[in-house]
């Protein structure tokens, strides 16, 4: 592909070119010969923030739509998981707003935003160890829902929450492990229960940083096909991964970040195919 042609490219005017991404965001629907309307479950719009005098992110413009797979990929330092950060409000944007379901979340906290519907995992296991898988899971769905101020009341009280974690570890395929203690799994199966745990709180937006990292090769699959299955049934999720084979085998789309902008938008097969991004992010000559 040339370099007019190319998705790979600096912006002189990075508000005009993030525009262009954000335009393109908006034919994620038509991948495939597929064209059907799709309504965006988040937008970015202009989103900015800068630690010191470092930009992190700057004027990000990114139309997510319903029920699709957003991949952001790039080096190290890129912005990536800063994104993931100011969506979820971890991380107070300098300049722009985060749109969700149509309402500017910009600056509501973590807390509020996972009550609106975004869930959101770490590249750290954030997992009780002492305590066992379905423990794990039935607290996230009772933090969640109205009886959170009663934390330690025994579990057959709350038999809406016991059912909400049964089905999300059916979810991940962990019933067979439920009642063994978190400490026993797998680093692949730390990531199902991780997951198990967002799903138990119903989020509309699911935000993962990393799943796969450090994860053995032989427990990947399993968490693939979760994910797969979870875009089948409509989920939108948006995640930072390396993996590259995963990431375009998943993705509908896929976002390439560089020193905080957005070089590049579009669907895996456009990707793979843009000689630079090659170089840069995938490794070939």
């Amino acid at each position: 592909m040339g370099p007019e042609g190319g998705l790979l490219r600096s912006h002189p005017d990075q508000g005009r070119g993030a525009g262009r991404l954000g335009a393109a965001g908006d034919r994620a629907g038509q991948l495939g010969g597929e064209k059907r309307v799709m309504t965006a479950i988040l937008e970015l719009r202009k989103l900015s923030v800068t630690f010191g005098s470092v930009p992190a992110v700057q004027e990000l413009d990114l139309s997510v739509p319903e029920g699709r797979i957003m991949t952001i990929i790039g080096p190290n330092g890129a912005g990536k998981t800063t994104v993931l950060n100011l969506i979820s409000g971890l991380v107070r944007p300098t300049g722009g707003s985060v749109v969700f379901r149509g309402e500017d979340v910009t600056g509501f906290s973590p807390h509020h935003l996972s009550r609106k519907g975004i869930g959101r995992s770490f590249q750290q296991n954030n997992v009780f160890f002492s305590l066992s898988v379905r423990e794990n899971v039935r607290l996230a769905a009772q933090a969640h829902g109205r009886d959170n101020w009663k934390f330690y009341r025994r579990a057959r009280s709350f038999p809406i929450y016991e059912e909400a974690a049964g089905q999300a570890l059916g979810k991940v395929n962990l019933v067979e492990e439920a009642d063994q203690p978190a400490s026993s799994l797998s680093q692949g199966g730390l990531r199902r229960l991780e997951l198990a745990i967002l799903l138990a709180t119903s989020p509309v937006l699911l935000l993962m940083d990393e799943p796969l990292a450090g994860v053995a090769d032989g427990d990947v699959p399993f968490l693939t096909d979760i994910i797969r299955r979870l875009r089948k049934e409509g989920q939108t999720i948006i995640w930072v991964e390396h993996k590259m084979d995963q990431v375009l085998a998943l993705s509908d789309e896929i976002l390439v970040m560089d020193h905080g902008q957005a070089v590049a938008l579009g669907p895996p097969a456009v990707i793979a195919g843009d000689e630079r991004v090659q170089m840069a992010y995938l490794g070939r000559n």
